[in-house]
């Protein structure tokens, strides 16, 4: 019997100094790499859905584009939040929404600037943004258009922004273009064409560049590290 009481009462000590270990790694890993993170982005003002946040990407063709818009932000994504956690839904390969940290850790340097519309609190109501989101969650899983083509087969990334924008709070943000209105010129700028167009440039296809959201009277900044 007193065998039996010894082995209950070591199986308890032993379950308990494991919960104890359990929650003290615990704690270290949110004050570890966890809390780098969210200890980077504390100088963060609170963010609101419908936050768009720029960076340069270290994609192949992020030098074309800035090269191309004059722009040196060549890739963004449009900023939700579920159960109080900040989301990038983004246009990369395919459409899908990443964790705000890691969005941020992907861009060169770790620089971004997060900007949002003037009128956000007069404009942006709880009907409004849950029509935006649900626009956005209609794009899911399409594929990247690497060829900027002004259709919903495939999508770009500031497409995407502005189409929901337009859609969801018929509001235009940024200036759509046609392609031959950016700068062409540049060797990288002309290798990236002949690679997706080869001899046939569809010069007369409407666009939208990151650089014309960003650079939108209608937004104001929030952020920039």
């Amino acid at each position: 019997m007193k065998k039996i009481a010894l082995f209950v009462l070591l199986l308890v000590c032993t379950m308990l100094i494991g919960r104890s270990y359990f929650q003290i790694n615990a704690t270290k890993a949110q004050s570890g790499s966890l809390g780098k993170k969210v200890k980077s982005s504390a100088v963060l003002p609170q963010l609101k859905d419908g936050d768009m946040i720029f960076q340069s990407s270290i994609s192949p063709q992020c030098k074309a584009v800035q090269l191309a818009t004059g722009s040196p932000y060549s890739h963004c994504g449009l900023i939700f939040h579920e159960n109080g956690k900040p989301y990038v839904l983004e246009a990369i390969q395919p459409v899908t929404v990443t964790g705000l940290a890691d969005w941020i850790a992907r861009g060169k340097n770790k620089h971004y600037v997060i900007k949002r519309l003037k009128e956000a609190d007069k404009v942006l109501s709880a009907d409004v943004l849950a029509k935006m989101k649900g626009i956005g969650e209609e794009f899911l899983g399409k594929n990247y258009d690497g060829t900027f083509e002004w259709s919903d087969n495939k999508i770009y990334c500031s497409e995407l922004i502005w189409k929901i924008y337009q859609r969801g709070a018929g509001i235009e943000v940024g200036k759509l273009e046609k392609l031959k209105d950016f700068d062409l010129s540049s060797a990288e700028v002309k290798s990236k064409l002949k690679e997706r167009y080869g001899n046939r440039i569809p010069l007369e296809e409407t666009v939208i560049s990151p650089g014309s959201i960003f650079n939108s009277e209608l937004l104001t900044t929030v952020a920039s590290n």
